[in-house]
């Protein structure tokens, strides 16, 4: 070609692109019922079923909005594109649909074309008006000035900010793992979007291999780990891989070694921004930016924007924080390669678009779990929304046991107990309307199977209500609120379950473990599961962590679940030792990360001089749980990295005879009232009434006699007193524990005294020889009257035992040694008293009478008991001096 031919065609060209975008514009002109301009170009935004798409006029001028890269998973039949002024609840249910193409079906990276005839709406959703469900929208410019100014100002700020999850370019990783990136060369960095279909205590790893090593690997590789905190909230952070291990943190001098984030080292520090981050349809993603050229040299590895360079990756769980460290880390990533990690290479300036439709999880269900029982009521209120699964939500919505809205399982033919606290405006309904809020009010129809207007409380007075879901409740209802739309969320009605296994259970501490057990004569059969997604769950029999018999139950890397047995005597991985205890039926299994563990044991372990065989379970006895929950557990080498990362906050008395449970707590204060009555009735008063029986006879009159009988029933009035005080305060009289069984008998013994006291035979005359009945009298007032007090002295001893098992009190073993020296100096004094009498008695030889036990003769003229009766006031005359008369031998 001639040299003087390139201008013209030069010249040309230009003419052809100015005629080309006239045409365009021109085009775009056709359509009266838009201001779009032929650039436009907007993306939607993702609520549910992974939608991605970018929304543009249809370039050939007819009335039609193009939507490319489109993704959906497959939604319901009545899901369609719909048109609305906003995306509130209102606006859309105020809507039309915007086109009759069915949602019904996955959307792999498509390209549609929605024609329409009329102005566009400030907002095209995916609606499905069935379940009032917004899958996700795109504000559209206002096609006149009379639109509303509000919805004007929205729509320029939704059009402003692209969707964060939409990117130049995607490649796929694995089936179940992908990146995506926007390389920006002008601010000289990129941003990098990790998605994975797993679970939300996994992690999801990225980044840059060492450019000096000979070959790609992970050690010294620059990597960015990101995923979800306990709250539900996405991180990223950057790590330096210094060793194929978990991070060490460093003890004294020790330096810092592992899979380590860079603010662990001393001149590290977190050059990675987060962006964005959720959960959706179980599909974790996490969107953070990084510079390409970092100012940390030491533990950044430069990335260059045009150059292909190695890359490392990895999913795998996550430990969250405790007390030894304060980050997020990773665990080991386990697993095939290619599957689970692997090496790759990058160039951020190619573009790449591997990601053929959008992610599919197995288990979409990712809100919260909880499990119903017959037994323990689910505690129902209401909190603002944060996570609501079935957006647009209120703002107000319920939670279940401190969940929200989460997602409840029942069984049929297990009652279900509600206590419902959320307020006289919530009230709570069982229904087969996924929206609530009435239904009539929507001119809909629904079947209420439990609850309405009346159900609705405050905690100061809750409202139970039970539902007993049976065979002709459908697998799928919603719990809702009668007076708004859409504030609870699916019940799913399952067949069986742990509740109809095992005869008790009871929810522990903070209500995120519940216990499962049966009983039999000789061994208990026990299930715990937790209550929010954990690596291992480990439930302990004692006070604490420390000194405790525990349990652990984990699923394995090679998916077989176990349950081994501990004697914890330390807080480190050095206190933990595993014991072989004999368990039998042993399960173990994790459903969506909730791990589940079951077995049966002896309550007496049939082994001795071990400290597992100290392991007794006795079921009169209240037994105190606790609970841990941790990311991973290994059964071999056991390490700091176990220490698991949330627990009870306190113990729990499980009372495994009534099938219940109550939270350790101080010792009550109408307790402290029975067990100092009880000391004052067995220590002070009856055992005074029988000395001054035995030693104070010397007495001129019936003084002895008096004291005995008002120190006696004084003593035993006291005594009833104190046993209603703890019946009162337990709520019912259970005869379980040694303590109460000796106070039982302690209790009969001495109400046998005043009865046995009415029907004491008439005392005989001086001289005359006692009859039968009088000295069997004699010897049974005596015999159990000295019995009662003997026993009450044990219960008192007993009481001040389970006090401390009980309440762990401080002071109990001081008052146990307080109670021991009194009960001696009595014994002290008794015998002092009895050496007196002793002594006294041999000096008067003078004195003749009748000796039962250990009585001298008694003086008893004066029944307290009959004032009125002659016989016995004719007695009351003191004996003096015995008069002998003399009478001849024959009359």
């Amino acid at each position: 070609m001639a040299p003087a031919a390139a201008p013209l065609l030069a010249r040309l060209a230009l003419a052809a692109a100015v005629l080309a975008l006239s045409l365009s514009a021109s085009a775009a002109a056709k359509c009266r019922h838009t201001n779009l301009t032929a650039g436009f170009s907007a993306d939607l935004t993702m609520l549910q079923h992974q939608l991605r798409g970018t929304v543009r006029l249809d370039p050939s001028g007819a009335c039609a909005l193009q939507l490319t890269r489109f993704d959906l998973l497959a939604a319901s039949p009545s899901a369609r594109f719909w048109a609305a002024a906003g995306a509130s609840l209102a606006d859309l249910a105020a809507g039309r649909p915007f086109s009759p193409l069915p949602l019904n079906s996955t959307f792999r990276n498509a390209t549609l074309s929605l024609p329409f005839s009329a102005p566009l709406p400030p907002l095209l959703a995916l609606f499905d008006p069935d379940a009032s469900s917004d899958l996700g929208h795109v504000f559209l410019p206002a096609s006149n000035s009379s639109s509303n100014s509000t919805t004007n100002s929205t729509t320029a700020t939704a059009l402003a900010f692209p969707a964060p999850t939409m990117f130049d370019n995607c490649l796929q990783l694995t089936d179940a793992y992908r990146l995506r990136w926007t390389l920006n060369t002008t601010a000289s960095s990129v941003e990098i979007g990790l998605e994975a279909a797993v679970g939300s205590e996994y992690y999801m790893a990225f980044g840059w291999a060492d450019p000096k090593a000979n070959s790609p690997a992970m050690v010294r590789s620059d990597v960015v780990v990101a995923g979800f905190t306990e709250e539900g909230m996405p991180f990223a952070e950057d790590y330096y891989i210094t060793d194929y291990s978990e991070c060490s943190m460093g003890k004294d001098d020790e330096p810092v070694s592992g899979v380590c984030p860079d603010s662990a080292y001393d001149d590290g520090k977190n050059d990675s921004r987060l962006v964005y981050g959720h959960r959706r349809d179980g599909v974790s993603f996490v969107r953070y930016q990084r510079k390409l050229d970092s100012e940390d040299a030491k533990y950044d590895v430069a990335v260059g924007a045009a150059e292909e360079m190695a890359v490392v990756w990895a999913i795998g769980k996550l430990r969250p924080p405790d007390t030894l460290r304060p980050h997020y880390l990773p665990q080991n990533h386990g697993g095939p390669r290619d599957e689970t990690f692997g090496l790759t290479r990058v160039n951020l300036s190619e573009a790449v678009d591997s990601c053929l439709g959008p992610l599919d999880a197995e288990n979409k269900q990712d809100q919260a779990r909880i499990i119903a029982d017959g037994k323990t009521p689910l505690v129902v209120t209401s909190a603002p929304a944060l996570r609501y699964p079935n957006p647009p939500n209120p703002d107000k919505v319920i939670y279940i046991n401190k969940k929200e809205a989460p997602l409840l399982t029942v069984e049929r033919g297990v009652p279900v107990h509600f206590s419902v606290q959320a307020g006289h405006d919530v009230a709570l309904y069982v229904t087969s309307d996924p929206i609530g809020g009435n239904a009539t009010l929507r001119n809909k129809t629904e079947v209420i199977y439990a609850g309405g207007p009346g159900s609705h409380g405050v905690p100061a007075t809750p409202m139970d209500l039970v539902w007993l879901p049976d065979r002709n409740t459908p697998d799928l209802v919603y719990y809702q609120s009668l007076y708004e739309a859409k504030m609870g969320w699916k019940v799913q009605v399952v067949d069986g379950g742990l509740s109809d296994m095992y005869n008790s259970s009871v929810l522990l501490d903070d209500q995120q473990v519940t216990l499962f057990w049966t009983l039999s004569a000789d061994s208990i059969s026990i299930a715990a599961r937790g209550e929010k997604k954990s690596g291992y769950l480990a439930v302990g029999f004692g006070s604490g962590m420390v000194n405790t018999y525990a349990y652990v139950g984990w699923v394995g890397n090679d998916g077989v679940g176990r349950v081994k047995t501990y004697w914890i005597d330390g807080k480190s991985a050095t206190g933990i030792h595993e014991t072989p205890e004999n368990l039998t039926y042993v399960r173990c299994k994790s459903e969506d990360g909730i791990i589940t563990f079951e077995f049966t044991r002896p309550l007496k372990p049939l082994c001795t001089g071990r400290v597992e065989c100290k392991n007794i379970i006795d079921p009169t006895t209240p037994l105190k749980v606790v609970w841990a929950m941790g990311a991973s557990w290994s059964g071999d080498d056991l390490t700091d990295s176990n220490m698991h990362s949330v627990t009870s906050s306190r113990p729990i008395r499980v009372l495994l005879l009534r099938g219940s449970a109550e939270a350790e707590q101080d010792l009550r204060p109408v307790l402290a009232v029975h067990g100092f009555m009880m000391f004052v009735a067995w220590g002070i008063l009856l055992p005074g009434g029988i000395l001054s029986a035995r030693y104070l006879k010397s007495l001129k009159g019936d003084g002895w006699y008096q004291i005995h009988v008002y120190l006696q029933y004084s003593g035993i009035a006291i005594m009833f007193l104190g046993v209603l005080f703890a019946a009162a305060e337990l709520r019912g009289f259970y005869v379980s524990s040694v303590h109460v069984k000796f106070g039982v008998a302690a209790l009969l013994l001495a109400g046998f005294q005043p009865l046995n006291a009415y029907f004491r035979p008439k005392r005989p005359a001086n001289g005359e020889v006692p009859p039968r009945n009088r000295v069997l009298w004699e010897y049974l007032h005596v015999i159990t009257g000295r019995s009662a007090i003997i026993v009450g002295v044990v219960a008192l001893f007993t009481g001040m035992k389970h006090l401390g098992h009980r309440y762990d009190s401080e002071n109990a073993e001081g008052l146990t040694w307080a109670l021991m020296l009194w009960v001696l100096s009595v014994i002290v004094v008794a015998l002092s008293l009895e050496y007196k009498e002793v002594k006294r008695r041999g000096s008067d030889r003078s004195v003749k009478g009748h000796w039962v036990l250990g009585n001298t003769e008694e003086d008893d003229t004066v029944d307290l008991l009959h004032p009125d009766s002659s016989a016995r006031s004719s007695e009351s005359r003191p004996s003096g001096v015995m008069e002998v008369q003399l009478e001849p031998l024959t009359r």
